[in-house]
Parts: structure tokens; C-alpha cells; sequence
């Protein structure tokens, strides 16, 4: 049988939280054909896996990769450790479902200017990921600080009913478009004055669409 990669004596950690086993891996196309200890068969590369470690990727699951993703789609920095799947939108700061209308406000401006906030929704930026083709896999929070500065004209103060109310709309859409829950950032000076009945109010969009919460 005909492979494209073939592992000879690698040490597996299969990610299934077993305990690690020397055995042959085998490619075909982009799947694992075969793990077994002595695989029969040839393979267009075979490499001798011998004292290394074979493992599935590695999710970094804080990033602030949000717009890089798209504009440096090799993305070595992450791909050569071993980084497959990386996941946007954190500390209340995302690129997707935000619209900025001037000034990128702190600290979202550590994603990019403001010609880069091109995704004024989840489905605009998955699209804008899928075309963009990143060496890697792409999941997104909903910033909450984002979301903030959508509804309101002034983050220094509490969202009023309407604001939360208008925030939790786009929440809802944006986790029915594939976001994985909302990220917050309250020690930032921009969600600072959030209170906890605002927090609140858009955690109950999460239970609805079971969608995570993280929180820097």
C-alpha cells in the first residue's frame, strides 16, 4: 500500500490522554491512513522518527491573532511550534462584529488601524478567513469591548438598557454565526465602568447558544 508520509518508530501522543507508545504513522492526502507498530507498505517520504515525538497540533487558545491570520496566511510564528488552531477574539477585543467608525479605541488597537476593521460580522470574517487560506485554523470570540464600542458613544460609563439591549442582538447573530462565546476585558479603561448586570445580560445570550465566556 502506497502512503505520502511514513513515520518509522516515532513516539505517539495521540491527544486522547493515554499514556505515549512507539509505532509507525501513516499518511495519505491530508489523513492519517494507519498507527501501528511496524506498518508494511511503501510511502513517497519515509522518515525515521526515532527519539522524536509525533502529536497532534497544539491549540493556542489566547491569541490576539485576529486580522494577522488574514494578512500573513503562512503564519510561521505559529506553525513552527507545533500551533494549528488559534483562537481570536480575546480580552474583550475582537476583529469580527466590530465596526469602527473613527478612532480604534485602547485596546483594540493592538488588532490594527481602523481600515482594518473590515468584518462587521462573524459570517464576514469567516469569509475573509476562508479566502485568505492561513496555514492554520481560525475560532473567534466576541469581544465585549467591541461590542461596547458598536452601541455606545462614550465607553467610560455604563451601557444604558437600550445599549445592552442593542448588544445582545448582535451577540446572538454573532454566535449563530459561528463565534464560540464573548471575552471581556474589564480592567480596561474602555469596560472598566461595565456593570455586572451588563456582563450579565449578554452571559444569558451564551446559555442560550452555549457559547463560552472567558474574561482577561
Amino acid at each position: 500500500m502506497k502512503f505520502d508520509y511514513l513515520f518509522r518508530n516515532v513516539t505517539v501522543i495521540d491527544g486522547s490522554g493515554g499514556a505515549e507508545y512507539l509505532a509507525d504513522v501513516a499518511v495519505r492526502g491530508d489523513r492519517i491512513a494507519d498507527i501501528a507498530p511496524g506498518i508494511s507498505g511503501e510511502a513517497v517520504h519515509e522518515i525515521d522518527g526515532s527519539g522524536r515525538v509525533l502529536a497532534p497540533g497544539f491549540i493556542d487558545v489566547h491569541t490576539h491573532d485576529d486580522i494577522n491570520v488574514i494578512r500573513f496566511p503562512e503564519y510561521l510564528p505559529k506553525i513552527s511550534q507545533g500551533i494549528t488552531t488559534v483562537i481570536v477574539g480575546n480580552c474583550g477585543i475582537s476583529a469580527a462584529g466590530a465596526t469602527i467608525n473613527a478612532l480604534v479605541p485602547d485596546p483594540m488597537n493592538l488588532l490594527g488601524e481602523a481600515h482594518q476593521f473590515v468584518y462587521p460580522t462573524v459570517e464576514a470574517y469567516a469569509h475573509a478567513v476562508e479566502q485568505a487560506r492561513p496555514a492554520i485554523n481560525v475560532g473567534t470570540l466576541i469581544g465585549h469591548t467591541a461590542l461596547r464600542n458598536n452601541q455606545m458613544d462614550d465607553l467610560f460609563r455604563p451601557a444604558t438598557e437600550a445599549e445592552i439591549l442593542a448588544m445582545r442582538g448582535q451577540l446572538k447573530q454573532a454566535l449563530q454565526q459561528g463565534a464560540l462565546g464573548l471575552s471581556t476585558g474589564l480592567a480596561y479603561a474602555s469596560a472598566f465602568q461595565s456593570t455586572t448586570e451588563e456582563v450579565m445580560a449578554l452571559v444569558e445570550e451564551l446559555a442560550a447558544e452555549k457559547g463560552i465566556y472567558t474574561t482577561h
